[in-house]
């Protein structure tokens, strides 16, 4: 609901006319409906993570819990692997079909991921066909997300306004994290107020997974009423190159740009949102109480700031705002996790997150309008999906995986160094991107 406040506040301010008003009102119900959708997705992906706690016994037994938890981080890992597959198949698919029909196809997709995970019987009653199963059920979901990420995207930034872009694509990791976070959140009431520890454990952790199948069919709904954009309508290119892998190689300076700015975004992003929560049990000494309660103060937190963070961008450039992220996030990052490492005081581990996330935000925030300025309407969505997706398989994929295995080793702040070293890689490709500001292919649409 956020941004119909946001964008009353400035009709209110600024005196629009009526058929401003109505303008506004009718882009505001666009991006609800491409926002709750998008939401709905990520709560299903992000279920699995925030309740690995609980559920790897069931399809892992094992007396160590950080093997149980590495062996869960894989099959999240597999999930992600799927996802190029899924950008290629679900971003050429938008391009050919339209966003609307990519983003409800998505939407299904996800549900019946979830709705499989629900009622996966365990090890002790199956045995390795549980997790067999398990991996089946997020390789769907991976070919969902995959594409969904890319459409949701190029849908935002397609029905976005030339001056408030930023703002606009915001909306995406503020969905994304809200996902997240209602996650969090019914973990939270499961933990207070429900159940008890060992009842989350043998039956509880699948009730979110069932509620995640079911809000799916709200979030079909909606999809199926979206309007189509003006720029996929009116776009007049040849069939055959509409969504064509070929076409898409003529952008390699394009294609590398995505790879380089999603390096460190991506692996930064799944530190301090999904890897984060298990950090705070499994090396820094918190409880999962205490765990869950700093991760939904911080996600609060991060969701709130991205469209501040894209009217910043708005004002004073895109590219500028990457190039400050990625010099605050390579300096910073070893500094805040060493900290967090060490720290035993809830508050001081909420600040130190918070801080690291609001950093993230300048990165966020700007990341589908960046990517979808890059590429013309008829390759659009897979231009940002595959190369998006690839990176984020290979990077944020295993960096959970990574942390983990480093800690086997007795080197967990190896993998601090590696996160700060993404960042780097993100900044040395902010530093040589062109005019992204002035040189957008969004403004050639409807040209």
């Amino acid at each position: 609901m956020l941004p119909i406040v946001i964008e009353f506040v400035f009709l209110a301010m600024q005196q629009q006319t009526a058929e401003r008003s109505q303008l506004v009102r009718q882009r505001i119900k666009l991006v609800i409906g491409g926002s709750v959708g998008n939401l709905v997705e990520w709560y299903d992906w992000y279920t699995y993570s925030v309740f690995a706690l609980y559920f790897s016994g069931a399809f892992f037994p094992d007396d160590n819990e950080t093997v149980r938890l590495l062996n869960t981080a894989g099959i999240f890992a597999i999930g992600f692997l799927m996802r190029p597959i899924g950008g290629w198949i679900m971003g050429a698919y938008a391009d050919r079909k339209g966003r609307k029909a990519a983003l409800t196809l998505s939407v299904v997709l996800m549900s019946i991921g979830s709705l499989i995970i629900t009622g996966i019987p365990g090890y002790r009653t199956i045995g390795i066909a549980a997790p067999i199963v398990l991996v089946l059920a997020r390789m769907l979901q991976g070919l969902s997300i995959g594409g969904e990420y890319g459409t949701a995207a190029t849908y935002l930034s397609e029905i976005a306004p030339k001056k408030h872009r930023g703002f606009y694509s915001s909306f995406q990791y503020v969905t994304t994290t809200m996902g997240q976070l209602i996650a969090l959140l019914i973990l939270l009431i499961m933990q207070r107020y429900w159940l008890t520890s060992k009842q989350i454990t043998d039956w509880g952790w699948r009730i979110p997974f069932g509620l995640g199948a079911v809000l799916a069919v709200s979030a079909l709904y909606l999809r199926r009423s979206l309007a189509e954009t003006d720029s996929f309508k009116k776009e007049r290119v040849v069939e055959s190159k509409r969504g064509a892998f070929k076409e898409l190689l003529k952008y390699p300076k394009e294609l590398w740009i995505i790879i380089g700015f999603t390096i460190g975004t991506t692996v930064a992003f799944y530190t301090f949102t999904t890897y984060i929560q298990k950090y705070l049990v499994n090396t820094a000494g918190f409880s999962k109480d205490q765990s869950t309660i700093i991760t939904i103060i911080v996600l609060l937190v991060f969701m709130l700031v991205h469209p501040l963070s894209g009217l910043i961008s708005d004002k004073i450039g895109r590219k500028r705002v990457m190039i400050i992220y990625g010099i605050v996030s390579s300096i910073t990052t070893v500094p805040i996790m060493m900290a967090l490492g060490k720290t035993h005081n809830v508050w001081i581990a909420t600040l130190l997150i918070i801080a690291a996330l609001v950093i993230l935000s300048l990165c966020t925030s700007i990341s589908a309008i960046i990517k979808a300025e890059l590429f013309p309407v008829n390759i659009r969505s897979l231009g940002v999906s595959l190369p998006y997706a690839l990176t984020v398989a290979i990077f944020g994929g295993t960096a959970e995986t990574l942390a983990l295995k480093f800690k086997l080793m007795g080197h967990a702040n190896w993998f601090y160094w590696y996160v700060a070293a993404c960042s780097v890689i993100s900044l040395v490709t902010s530093l040589c991107i062109g005019d992204i500001d002035n040189n957008s292919k969004l403004d050639k649409d409807l040209k």
